[in-house]
Order: C-alpha cells, then sequence, then structure tokens
C-alpha cells in the first residue's frame, strides 16, 4: 500500500510497483486517517508512507499503530524529511526503512522487494550534506573535520566490528567508543553507523574500500 499526499508521486509508484511480478498493490491513500480505514479492508504486508501527511506530533503515533495494531504491517517510510532525531526515533519504533524521496525508483524498489523474505531488513537512504568548506594551513578542505581518533573509531565501523571489538583494537574503554560514534553521527549529520560510514565514504574522510563491508551489510530486525 501507498500512503502519501502527492497524487502524482503515489499513483505513479503503484503503477510503477505493480508491475513488478512479486508485488501486488492493494490500495493508496493520501491522509492518515483514510490510510487506516484501507489498512484494515485490504490488510497489506507493506506501507510505504510519507509521515508528512500527518501532524509532527502524530508521526511516531502513526507509524507505532501501524507496526503493532490489528492489522500490523511493516513499515518504509519515504519521505523528504532530514531529521536525525525523527529519523532515529521511527527506526527505534521498528520501521523497516526510511528513504528519502531524492532516491532512484530502483532504490526504493529494492527496498520494497526485501520485506517479501520472512526475515525483514532495515534500510536508511538519506542525502549527503557538505558543511562550508574551512581554511586550513594545507589549503582548504570540504567536508566536516573528524579526529584522527574518530577516523580511527569510523574505519574499525565500517570493517562491521563491534563497539567492544573497535575498543580492543584501539586500547580504549567501550564508552568511549561509543562517545566518539555520537561525535560521529553529530558531525556527519548520521542516523546509524551505515549512515555515517557511507556519507565519510562519499566525502572521502575514509577510503570507500574501507566501507565495502559496511555497504553491503544489511541490518536484521
Amino acid at each position: 500500500m501507498i500512503a502519501d499526499e502527492q497524487r502524482l508521486l503515489r499513483e505513479s509508484l503503484c503503477a510503477l510497483l505493480d508491475t513488478d511480478p512479486g508485488i501486488d498493490i492493494v490500495g493508496q491513500a493520501s491522509q492518515g486517517a483514510e490510510l487506516l480505514t484501507v489498512i484494515a479492508r485490504t490488510r497489506p504486508d507493506l506501507v510505504v508512507v510519507d509521515v508528512q501527511m500527518v501532524p509532527a506530533d502524530d508521526r511516531e503515533a502513526l507509524v507505532s499503530r501501524l507496526l503493532h495494531g490489528v492489522p500490523a504491517c511493516r513499515v518504509l517510510v519515504l519521505s523528504m524529511l532530514e531529521q536525525p532525531r525523527l529519523v532515529q526515533g521511527l527506526l527505534d519504533l521498528g520501521i523497516h526503512g526510511y528513504l528519502h524521496k531524492s532516491v532512484g525508483y530502483g532504490t526504493l524498489a529494492d527496498a520494497v522487494r526485501g520485506q517479501r523474505s520472512a526475515l525483514s531488513y532495515q534500510t536508511v537512504t538519506l542525502p549527503l550534506r557538505r558543511t562550508p568548506p574551512r581554511a586550513t594551513r594545507g589549503g582548504p578542505a570540504l567536508g566536516p573535520e573528524l579526529s584522527a581518533r574518530e577516523l580511527e573509531v569510523l574505519t574499525h565501523a565500517a570493517a562491521a566490528l563491534s563497539n567492544r571489538q573497535i575498543a580492543v583494537q584501539l586500547g580504549i574503554a567501550e564508552g568511549t567508543v561509543k562517545r566518539h560514534l555520537s561525535n560521529i553521527f553529530d558531525k556527519l549529520n548520521a542516523v546509524s553507523r551505515l549512515d555515517a560510514v557511507n556519507k565519510a565514504a562519499s566525502m572521502r574522510l575514509i577510503h570507500p574500500a574501507d566501507a565495502g563491508t559496511v555497504r553491503r551489510l544489511r541490518v536484521a530486525t
């Protein structure tokens, strides 16, 4: 089921996804109340929803009702919103993916197809934000400034090491690793380790090869 205020986008996505032999579009909605009514009637396995269709204070409540109500369903959020706190809050609720509307159709289709198996996965795709250039002694620098230690932590995170494993590798406390990751998330405007690694690789703060393992990692929910 597709739920979005924009009629052209909603109907276009329904038409495109319905051409996939493994996907059946059972309904669409343009408002929150309509969404719940159609879900009760059609009982979809998956809802692709733009949470911007409801007021900010109601977004998490709507998603929670979709995930845990009767009937319950999986949820992929497709939205223009880029608010890290909102994204993390929705991920914590258990949504199966958060995709920015700047993604291509192929990315959305892959995320939808990924929900057909019994084991589901989270997908997070947000646009890369670059900070204004900063002057340095060696010339202009693009992107946020990560410390040498933060780059070490992020490189190990790109190799899919846990916080404890990173702490052992660097000879520091696990709590220190968590603090470094928190600082990295803030500097890169990232909502997860995967998001941080992909953004750092795109900005060439770490070598793309270092992020290869995480780029292929799908996080089970």
